[in-house]
């Protein structure tokens, strides 16, 4: 690096190397300010990523990350030293998803040192906020279920718990959602173009996994799967730091790759490239992409090549680590395995964890049936996340078969098992087991059930809400339940306080610390109930109005940046961020918006005035083959097009898509909305933890009787709550009636349909997904999820937001006491639960 530097001022002009004031040296634990400025001068030098020429944000981020990082592998190690030391039980939880979000902020604050960090940057020329937006967000998940991973890790570390995240490091993520003319259109994220300071790849950990082959059987009967292709698995380790605590736990992250003998040297020579290289370019495509499209044979393989590339890997480190603990006789006994280890799916698609560990158990390490049956079902738990049908994965026995054919014959014995089982115990079930059993053998479509093999195998199996978890036992899993009552349990999920209001809300969380003086919130939620004394406090109530109001202005600054639009930061902020899925509903939402739209079109100037100003903001991703989706996205874009461009209503309503959702989109949006959308139809949400990341912001929520909506309206009062809907217990009911012809529109509704259909918002044709409304039954047909039927209590309950709105004082005393009610939904609550009644394994403190 240049010895000197010209450093950015306020014309803009690029800096040439580092300050030259600050000396580049290595300083791995520095604390103070001048020390931590020099361990990132050091890294800019040493350990560079560009030519020696320039320190513009992009170079000092990653200096900057990388000084951490040094903070973090110290850490790392002595935790790595102590459980090995100590040798407790761990908990490795498997996941096709993690939504991390961005690792820079998370670490400086869970170490305590952003305000060194601040300091030693401004002393480089740099503003922190300015070097953290240099981060891209790790593209590893899509929705709720990466999320909740990424917190359960947060609060795994913070709980000083001995736990490994496991997944697959996808090289181009789900997709970068661009919003065109034409709606959405899907990049592939660019996340890993360059390069990730977080992660370290772990050379001497790599596993092989086996594709294809056959099964041999040699004359004892002893079978073993051999021939087909076999890829290595590579580990990436990041790190996660706890939150003042030394344990920083791994997430283990595995990529697919070929060795160097698979490369045919004679067929590249002989012109024959691609040929040469077809197992690297195979190997390549398994971690490529999240979720790749599988409508077609090669995206079905493809997907269950991922899955079963992610449990192989992760359960042949585990059996490594477990057998290098040694007792007194120089071995090990495969009855303590259960003992040490705790496997969780989060979800069906780490479902094949269970026939390779049998497989592995039996053909690699020799034990007989029965000892490795035992072993895997006092193992293995399992997450439910969905009560739709389409979500319970079932995949084709053909496809299986032809992948994982020795796995097929472990599902097939254990399915034989299962129904002996049931005709020797309880032939009161006789009847249920077509439905029961994990092979479906229709013939036109054999499928193998994944939810009902993980139910059979595993120890113990959980919803994620109390409602959830009731629909679990009394209607998806009801005949298990009879066979295995106390195998069921609710764990109803939480958030991580950290991310999510301590350092995403700086100045909430100063305010709600000075109320409650003390800070200790951040890792015992429940002292938020202690700011229900000062709900009525005028001075209380006037700093929380000026923390939120600070929210808005950075998230008006936000979207003016992204998508052009100005949007009033005194109007109320109405807010729905999630996957876009017909059962979340966002085309109520917007046809909600529509109706209003037109009625204020067709007010009186001196009516308008009395009206409640609305920015209406709906972000989230469309999966790419999703057509109904991705023509809610068209339609709010194209809405939003007309509305924020007529002047007649512009000082009362703008209507806004939030492109590109994600982590740190998420960051801006929820401590500046003060009114959230949760309007699933009730009965189809698992859970929601977006709910419970709003409520805690203060921001009031509208939404059905759903997933965790109905716990969030308990603890915070229902009075604090804007309800509306059919509750889940009258959703059959509500569907027959409409297949019989019973339903009877609410003219709003009709109203709003038909200003799309006269087109309002452009002669785009939205009749596919109006008549996804329509009739009484039928494919695409006869609005299963219920529009028609809660529209009319969906418009009342937004009435009623708006009259709440218009009293200050009403609306922010309800905003502090959704923010005192919020302590349940910690992740740390959920770990805790989970560590006690379903891992068993206790707390390990780094020393």
């Amino acid at each position: 690096m240049a010895a000197t530097a010209e450093v950015k001022g306020n014309n803009g002009a690029a800096k040439l190397g580092v300050p030259g004031k600050i000396p580049p040296v290595s300083y791995p634990l520095a604390e103070e300010p001048n020390e931590i400025a020099s361990n990132i001068s050091f890294h800019a030098k040493y350990s560079p990523h560009f030519s020696p020429f320039k320190f513009e944000p992009e170079q000092a981020y990653l200096a900057t990350a990388e000084s951490v990082r040094d903070r973090l592998i110290q850490q790392w190690n002595e935790t790595y030293l102590h459980y090995h030391k100590t040798d407790p039980k761990q908990t490795y939880y498997l996941s096709m998803e993690y939504l991390q979000g961005r690792a820079l902020t998370n670490a400086i604050g869970n170490l305590g040192i952003e305000g060194a960090y601040a300091d030693a940057l401004k002393k480089l020329g740099n503003g922190l906020e300015e070097i953290v937006e240099q981060e891209k967000d790790a593209a590893l998940g899509n929705g709720g279920l990466g999320r909740l991973a990424s917190c359960f890790l947060d609060s795994m570390a913070t709980l000083n718990l001995p736990a490994w995240g496991y997944g697959l490091r996808y090289r181009y993520g789900l997709f970068k959602q661009r919003i065109t003319k034409d709606g959405q259109e899907e990049v592939a994220e660019d996340w890993l173009e360059k390069f990730s300071p977080w992660e370290i790849v772990r050379h001497d950990v790599i596993f092989p996994v086996r594709f294809f082959g056959h099964v041999e059987v040699n004359p004892s009967g002893f079978r073993k799967w051999i021939g087909g292709e076999v890829v290595q698995a590579l580990a990436y380790d990041v790190p996660i730091p706890g939150y003042r605590t030394k344990n920083t736990n791994s997430l283990r992250l595995w990529e697919a790759k070929a060795c160097a003998q698979d490369f045919n040297l004679f067929l590249f020579n002989d012109g024959q490239y691609e040929s040469a290289g077809q197992l690297h370019s195979r190997a390549g495509q398994i971690c490529a992409v999240l979720y790749p499209g599988d409508a077609t044979e090669n995206g079905k393989l493809l997907r269950l090549k991922q899955q079963f590339f992610l449990c192989s890997a992760s359960l042949q480190d585990i059996i490594f680590r477990f057998k290098q603990r040694k007792d007194a006789s120089g071995s090990w006994k495969w009855s303590e395995f259960p003992k040490k280890v705790s496997v969780q799916l989060n979800d069906t698609h780490p479902t094949l964890a269970i026939p390779e560990l049998m497989r592995l158990l039996m053909d690699e390490e020799g034990l007989g049936w029965d000892e490795a049956w035992d072993v895997t079902t006092k193992t293995i738990a399992y997450t439910n996340h969905t009560v739709l049908p389409e979500a319970l994965e079932k995949w084709s026995q053909t496809v299986m078969w032809k992948l994982l054919p020795r796995h097929m014959e472990i599902i097939e014995e254990i399915d034989k098992r299962f129904m002996a089982m049931i005709h020797t115990s309880r032939t009161d079930l006789e009847s249920k087991l077509p439905s029961m059993r994990i092979l479906d053998n229709n013939p036109q479509k054999p499928v193998v059930r994944m939810a009902n093999l993980c139910v059979v195998s595993s120890h113990t199996v959980n919803g994620v809400a109390q409602l959830h978890s009731d629909i679990l036992k009394s209607e998806l899993f009801v005949d298990y339940v009879s066979i295995w009552p106390s195998k069921f349990q609710n764990k109803t999920n939480g958030i991580t306080p950290r991310r999510w209001l301590r350092f995403c809300s700086p100045e909430l969380s100063s305010i709600i610390t000075k109320w409650l003086n003390t800070d200790q919130w951040v890792t015992n939620l429940d002292l938020l109930a202690g700011l229900r004394k000062f709900a009525d406090n005028e001075d209380l109530q006037s700093e929380w109005a000026s923390a939120k109001m600070a929210n808005k202005r950075r998230l008006s600054q936000y979207i003016l940046h992204v998508t052009g639009a100005t949007i009033d930061p005194n109007s109320l902020f109405d807010i729905q961020v999630k996957r876009i899925h017909e059962y979340k509903r966002q085309l109520m939402n917007i046809l909600g918006v529509i109706y209003r739209y037109k009625k204020l079109k067709e007010m009186k100037p001196e009516e308008k005035r009395k009206m409640t100003s609305r920015t209406v903001m709906i972000g989230g991703k469309a999966f790419a083959t999703y057509t109904n989706a991705k023509l809610i996205v068209k339609l709010v874009n194209d809405v939003g097009g007309v509305v924020n461009t007529d002047p007649d209503v512009n000082d009362y309503l703008k209507v806004v898509f939030v492109p590109n959702y994600n982590v740190s989109v998420a960051e801006m949006l929820i401590p500046g909305s003060e009114l959230s959308q949760h309007i699933s139809t009730a009965g189809m949400e698992a859970s929601g933890t977006s709910n419970m990341k709003f409520a805690l912001n203060g921001c009031l929520i509208i939404g059905t009787l759903d997933g965790a909506n109905v716990e969030i309206r308990e603890e915070i009062g229902e009075d604090n709550f804007f309800l509306f809907g059919a509750r889940a217990d009258e959703v059959p009911k509500l569907r027959k009636d409409r297949e019989n012809g019973l339903f009877k529109p609410d003219p709003r509704f009709e109203e709003a349909k038909q200003f799309v259909k006269s087109g309002a918002f452009g002669s785009y044709d939205y009749s596919p997904l109006l008549d996804s409304l329509e009739g009484n039954s039928g494919y695409g047909r006869g609005d299963y999820f219920l529009v028609g039927h809660d529209f009319p209590s969906y418009m009342d309950a937004q009435e009623r937001v708006d009259q709440a709105y218009k009293d200050r004082k009403r609306w922010l005393k309800m905003s502090i006491m959704s923010t005192a009610g919020s302590g349940k939904f910690s992740s740390d609550r959920t770990i805790a639960e989970y560590a006690k009644e379903i891992w068993n394994i206790q707390e390990c403190n780094v020393p």
